[in-house]
C-alpha cells in the first residue's frame, strides 16, 4: 500500500497556477524523486504533502492523514527540511538539536544522529560560523530529530560542492537504510538517477511522467553517442554510411558520433577493418537528463 496518495491536486496563487493536477503515489521505504523546470510546481506540491500550504482542490494522504485537517498528528511522522530556510546565526549547533528535539513526544537521540551525520566536531559551532555542508548536514538532522517515517528534502545539496554533495547522498542512502521513506525535490539529474527509485515530473503545474530512471532515460530513445580521439585520417562519408551512424563531427582530433542503439558496433567493426587506432573512447546512452528534455522541453 501508499504512504503517500496525491490526486488531482491544484493549487492557485490569485491568477497564477502553481499546480493544476498532480497524481501520484510513494511506496514505504522508496526514495521518491520530485523534478520539473524552475516554477513547475515541485516546491508547491511538497509543501501541500507537509501541512505547508492547502491546497485548493484534490486529495492529499500521507499514512492516512489529511495534511490539511490533521497537522499536528502529521507533524509527529514527517520531517521536513525546506528549499530555504535559517536558525539564528549565534545558535549552536547543540542547542538547536535539543531544540527542535523538545517539540516531539517520541524523538529520536540526539547521539546516535551527531554520530550518523558526523557533527560531533561543530556540536558547539554556530550556526552562523557553519560550512555549507555542515548546515546541510544539520538540517538533515533536524529534518530526522523527530524519528518521522516520511522526509521531504526539497533541492538538499543545492549550492555544494561536488565532494559535498556527494557525501550527502551517501547520507541521503543511509537514511533510507534507516526505514525512512525520502521524498527527494531535485534538480540535479545525476543525484535523481543515482538516488531515487522512481521520480515524478512535473511540467506546469501537471505530472508529464512517473517511473524509474532507467526507465525514463530508455524511453528517451537518444541511441548513443560515440566519442574518441585518434591522430589517424578517418573517412567520414564512410562512416556517415553506415546504417546505424546518423551523424558524424570532428573537432581537430576528436570525432563526436550519433547513431542508434547498436551504432557502437557498426563504427569499432569499421575502426579495425581501416586499421585505426582510437584513444579516449567515450559512449553515452540516454540519461535522465535526456528524459528530462524531452519532456519539458527544458534543460535541467
Amino acid at each position: 500500500m501508499p504512504i503517500i496518495e496525491v490526486e488531482h491536486l491544484h493549487k492557485r496563487y490569485g491568477e497564477a497556477v502553481g499546480i493544476e493536477d498532480v497524481s501520484f503515489a510513494v511506496d514505504e521505504g522508496e526514495i521518491f524523486g520530485v523534478l520539473g523546470p524552475n516554477g513547475a510546481g515541485k516546491t508547491t506540491t511538497v509543501e501541500c504533502i507537509e501541512g505547508l500550504r492547502t491546497a485548493d482542490g484534490g486529495t492529499i494522504r500521507v499514512l492516512g492523514l489529511d495534511p490539511a485537517r490533521d497537522g499536528a498528528q502529521l507533524r509527529e511522522v514527517v520531517g521536513a527540511q525546506l528549499q530555504e530556510s535559517q536558525l539564528p546565526e549565534k545558535l549552536e549547533v547543540g542547542e538547536a538539536l535539543a531544540l527542535y528535539r523538545s517539540f516531539y513526544r517520541a524523538p529520536a537521540e540526539v547521539a546516535e544522529l551527531v554520530d550518523a551525520l558526523g557533527l560531533g566536531p561543530v556540536l558547539s559551532r554556530r550556526f552562523g560560523k557553519l560550512s555549507g555542508g555542515e548546515k546541510q548536514r544539520l538540517s538533515i538532522a533536524l529534518a530526522l530529530i523527530g524519528n518521522p517515517r516520511i522526509a521531504v528534502l526539497d533541492e538538499l545539496t543545492t549550492g555544494l560542492d561536488p565532494a559535498a554533495r556527494r557525501d550527502t547522498w551517501a547520507l541521503i542512502e543511509d537514511v533510507r537504510a534507516r526505514g525512512v521513506t525520502i521524498i527527494l525535490v531535485t534538480h540535479f539529474m545525476e543525484e535523481a538517477e543515482r538516488l531515487c527509485d522512481r521520480v515524478a515530473v512535473i511540467d506546469a503545474g501537471r505530472i508529464v511522467a512517473v517511473d524509474t530512471p532507467d526507465a525514463l532515460a530508455a524511453g528517451a530513445q537518444t541511441g548513443q553517442r560515440i566519442r574518441f580521439r585518434t591522430r589517424t585520417a578517418v573517412d567520414e562519408r564512410a562512416l556517415e554510411a553506415l546504417p546505424a551512424v546518423t551523424s558524424v563531427a570532428h573537432n581537430g582530433e576528436q570525432m563526436d558520433i550519433t547513431g542508434a542503439d547498436d551504432a557502437l558496433a557498426e563504427v569499432a567493426a569499421f575502426l579495425a577493418r581501416e586499421g585505426i587506432v582510437v584513444e579516449q573512447l567515450r559512449v553515452d546512452q540516454a540519461s535522465l537528463e535526456d528524459a528530462f528534455v524531452a519532456l519539458t522541453g527544458s534543460a535541467s
